[in-house]
This record gives C-alpha cells, structure tokens and sequence, in this order.
C-alpha cells in the first residue's frame, strides 16, 4: 500500500476489513484533485472508531470504495469544554471554528446577542470548516456546531455544574488568574463587535455560573480573543502536557 497522503472525515462504521463507499464529492478530491489511484492509502476516522489506515480499493469519477486494513489511532475525546461566540465577518468566524477544532472543544455553540450580525452565520459553512479542520490537524473528533441561537435563552436553560468564564473586555489589565479545577465542566464566551451592552452586562454578572476572565492587558479582537481564552483554558485545565 502506498503511504497515506490525505486524511478524510467518514461517516460510515469503520473496522478492520470495512469497506467506506467513498461519495461523489469526496471521490473528486481524492481522485482527480490528489490523484490517488488503487493501492494508495488513506487515513479514515469518523469520530466515533478511531483513525484508520484505509486502502483505495476502486477510483471511479464519482464513486468510490477504500477498505480499512488497520487502526492507527484509539478513538479520542476532547476536554468537555465548549466555546460560545458571537459571529463575525465570514472569514473572522471561519478562523474562530478553525481554532477551535484545533486547540480542543466539545462543542460550538454560536449566540446572537444584541449587537450580532446573525446574518454573517452559515452553519454549514462553519460545520464544514470544522471538519477540514479535524481533518487536517489530526483529531479523531469533529465537534458538534450547533444552530445559532439567543444568548439568553442558552443562559436561561444553562446546564448545572458547568462553568462559563466569560471574556469581559471592561476587565482588560486585570489580574489574569482562571478559578476552576482541571476535568471541570466548562464553556468560554466570547462577545461580539462592540461587546455587549449595559443590561447584557449586568445579566451576565449576576448569574452565578458565570465567571468574568481578563485576557491580558489589551482589548482583543473577537477571534484573537478566543484563540487566547481557549489557550489560558487549555494551558491550565485541559489535556495540554
């Protein structure tokens, strides 16, 4: 077989001896855009099995057939964090999904809010860009991008026992330290352009699940602010060694 060059997200059971019917849209990448042919290898997971080596077994225009020859990687989960954010201009929020999937969450939760563009949010697009993300980066696990929904009506229905740190820019230069504890269930919320407004803000600060969090001594762009809250996360609590 030859040595694997692409990576692909399936869904379909994976197993030795499996094989993955391989759709149109998916066969014109492997076998017209990176010109595999029978023989070549490619590396399967489905979020669930693993990562797979797999083998072309058939290359047709718009179909085609790989069967798994051996497991390359156990199944993996991501710490149980989640990331809630107000969406962006498109390619800003593509950046935000990207990084998400690579730094480690569970889930994608993006939230309008009072000063949200929810016109700048495609859900395919972004459960799109966090597949090729977990493609590319080497995770096992594709998180959940869920439907864009109301700020307030997640807060009103917030599980109990599940932190949320929320990335207060009114508090930038503050002391930087996160309470928590590592294997805690949490989320991170970052707000929107312009940031939220006054009564927002008071909600915000009155729920007791909720823990405002400075990220450093600037006030940071809506994507920088993410990619820095999921790091401080990950770096204190998460499965960073």
């Amino acid at each position: 077989m030859a040595g694997p060059k692409v990576r692909l997200h399936v869904d379909q059971p994976l197993g030795a001896g499996q094989a993955v019917a391989v759709p149109e849209g998916a066969a014109n990448y492997l076998f017209a855009v990176m010109r595999l042919g029978p023989g070549a290898g490619v590396f399967l997971f489905n979020g669930r099995d693993g990562e797979w080596l797999a083998e072309v077994a058939e290359a047709g225009k718009r179909r085609g057939v790989l069967v798994c020859r051996e497991q390359t990687r156990v199944q993996e989960a991501p710490p149980d964090l989640w990331l809630l954010f107000s969406p962006v201009k498109k390619e800003r929020t593509a950046f935000i999904v990207e990084k998400a999937v690579e730094l480690g969450v569970a889930r994608i939760l993006p939230v309008s809010t009072r000063r949200t563009n929810a016109e700048r949010l495609r859900e395919d697009k972004a459960r799109a860009h966090a597949t090729e993300a977990a493609e590319q980066c080497g995770a096992t696990y594709v998180p959940e991008v869920a439907d864009l929904q109301p700020l307030d009506r997640l807060l009103a229905s917030w599980p109990e026992g599940r932190r949320l740190y929320w990335a207060d820019e009114a508090r930038a230069g503050a002391d930087a330290a996160w309470p928590g504890a590592r294997g805690e269930p949490a989320a991170i919320l970052i707000g929107p352009e312009g940031g939220f407004t006054p009564e927002e803000r008071a909600r915000l600060d009155g729920l007791p699940f909720v823990t405002p969090v400075a990220l450093g001594p600037r006030i940071l762009r809506a994507e920088t602010a993410a990619l820095a809250a999921l790091t401080l996360w990950q770096a204190r609590f998460g499965d960073w060694r």
